[in-house]
């Protein structure tokens, strides 16, 4: 990708082992294990992860081989300083894993000829188009599936992310005054809002709600009993509850504190549950990974999907990024990463990997699938721990394939206490600028005024006390203080600490302030912040 990863962006867009970074020492191939054996192996590696990230509350894991689910545990406490263990029927959200249910879905309506990849949207969506006409008359199904469209990083999702209070219908009225910064299918970048519309192609089409269908054509086929497709109705008593880093100085720096009595309390997507919306446990997950190694066929021999759509669902789309390959230094570097529908498809160690990452508010998740292996698994957390899942993730990968000869929790140690002294410093920086920073050009009361953005909609800043108040009407985490921090730049001090602060930067013309951009102060910032993408000009 062309900009700095975040460290969500990290998760649902990189490489299932981390491939791009250095190891340690040469990575050797050796036997690999199966049934009781891969389940201790993992186990003790879990443990062993565990142990060097000891603020983790809790993780699941699952771990599928030969159609067969061979570990499924949990590990840790659902709740912070609370005795009550998690385990492999604890619910966790899971964030991106839901878009490879999305696309199962609508491959189910291309085997019953009601949907196909390669017709446009508005095929099945009358009237849809986006900010770039040419785009909206052209983009189709598999578009929407493929983080191709030509949206920036994250575009769009301030209309959801952090919880919003707007209608699923309206995220959809806001779709066509979404910027598009690229070329049509020119590049990757990872597109939530895309996958909202995909799920809006599946009501369509089949007369159901997302969530309905995904209820009665998917969980309830595979016997999914644990899992619910909105995190409004994942159960607290059953549920991992959310867990973060809220600062000092900066979101992902301080104490791990639980930031939430409910996973919906931070995480209520429902308007756009077809990008994020399941929440699930390692039991259920197992029977995903295996309908998946399976190549849509259920146990008892009938098929959610067929095994030609399984494939297209596999088949790349869009390259995410390249290189050399591996090296004795880099022993698992990709020659390609490509995005296909709702999976990321790339090599690894010379065998294909097909993995998805989630990242919600206060949890993180990973699937991985090794095919020519018949095996697969998946990791589930309660914190934003990501260097902890990196280590999970490509350490079990390695069991799974036999491969040794990388420490990758050491190496992830090392990443995080290199990332928290940058991070640290970047926080300093900051405030030094705005210790040192010039006042504004005019009376604070000036600026004051509602503010719109095409998209979003209104941002109001209103006089509150000495100072001036922002107000994102549509979300309600995104109100605070908006204080002087250079000339006609200010930012904003949430009261609400899960949430990032952004920079405000009014433009003058004739000595008034007329416009505005965004952007975040953190340079940690999830990319769903897109505090980027606003343009906004005074009503």
């Amino acid at each position: 990708m062309s900009i700095r990863l975040t460290r969500r962006a990290a998760l649902v867009s990189s490489v299932a082992a981390g491939a791009a970074l250095p190891s340690l020492s040469h990575a050797q191939t050796g036997p690999a294990p199966s049934g009781e054996a891969l389940a201790e192996a993992v186990d003790a590696y879990v443990k062993q992860a565990l142990a060097a990230f000891p603020d983790q509350p809790a993780v699941s894991i699952a771990v599928v081989k030969d159609g067969a689910p061979v570990l499924t545990r949990g590990y840790g406490v659902r709740v912070q300083g609370e005795a009550a263990r998690a385990d492999e029927h604890t619910v966790f959200a899971i964030a991106s894993n839901t878009k490879n249910v999305t696309a199962a879905a609508l491959a189910m309506m291309v085997d019953e000829g009601k949907v196909k990849w390669d017709e446009p949207v508005k095929t099945y969506l009358p009237g849809f188009t986006l900010s770039d006409p040419v785009i909206g008359e052209r983009i189709t199904v598999r578009d929407t599936l493929s983080h191709r469209a030509g949206f920036g990083l994250g575009a769009g999702d301030l209309l959801f992310w952090p919880n919003s209070d707007r209608s699923r219908e309206e995220v959809m009225a806001a779709v066509p005054f979404v910027p598009i910064e690229d070329g049509f299918r020119a590049r990757y970048h990872y597109c939530n809002l895309m996958f909202v519309v995909a799920g809006e192609v599946l009501a369509a089409v089949s007369g159901m709600r997302w969530e309905d269908f995904v209820q009665s054509r998917i969980l309830d086929r595979l016997g999914m009993g644990e899992t619910v497709p909105m995190a409004t109705l994942a159960d607290p008593a059953k549920s991992a509850l959310p867990h973060a880093r809220i600062g000092p100085p900066l979101r992902y720096q301080g104490e791990m504190v639980q930031i939430s009595d409910s996973i919906a309390g931070v995480w209520n997507w429902d308007s756009a549950a077809a990008a994020g919306g399941l929440c699930t446990t390692a039991t259920d997950w197992a029977k995903w990974i295996g309908l998946r190694l399976a190549m849509g066929e259920l146990p008892d021999g009938t098929r959610l999907f067929s095994e030609d759509a399984a494939k297209e669902m596999w088949r790349p789309n869009i390259i995410i990024g390249s290189s050399a390959g591996p090296t004795a230094e880099l022993p698992g570097r990709a020659i390609a990463s490509t995005y296909a529908m709702g999976f990321q498809v790339q090599d690894y160690r010379g065998e294909r990997m097909v993995t998805h990452g989630g990242g919600s508010p206060g949890g993180i998740s990973a699937t991985v699938l090794i095919p020519g292996r018949d095996a697969g698994f998946s990791i589930f957390s309660n914190a934003e721990e990501s260097y902890l899942l990196r280590a999970l993730r490509s350490g079990i990968a390695d069991i799974v394939m036999g491969k040794t000869g990388f420490d990758w929790i050491a190496d992830s140690v090392r990443l995080r206490d290199e990332s928290d002294a940058k991070s640290i410093a970047a926080a300093a920086e900051i405030d030094a600028k705005q210790a040192a920073g010039a006042a504004p050009s005019l009376p604070l009361e000036a600026y004051a005024g509602t503010w719109r953005d095409p998209w979003y909609g209104d941002i109001v800043v209103s006089r509150r006390g000495d100072g001036l108040w922002l107000d994102f009407t549509h979300t309600p985490a995104l109100k605070g203080p908006l204080e002087p921090y250079d000339g006609e730049t200010m930012r904003t001090r949430f009261p609400d600490k899960r949430e990032e602060d952004a920079f405000v930067v009014f433009k003058l013309e004739n000595g008034a302030p007329v416009s505005a951009t965004m952007k975040a102060v953190s340079p940690d910032a999830d990319f769903s912040y897109d505090f980027h993408d606003l343009r906004l000009t005074k009503v």
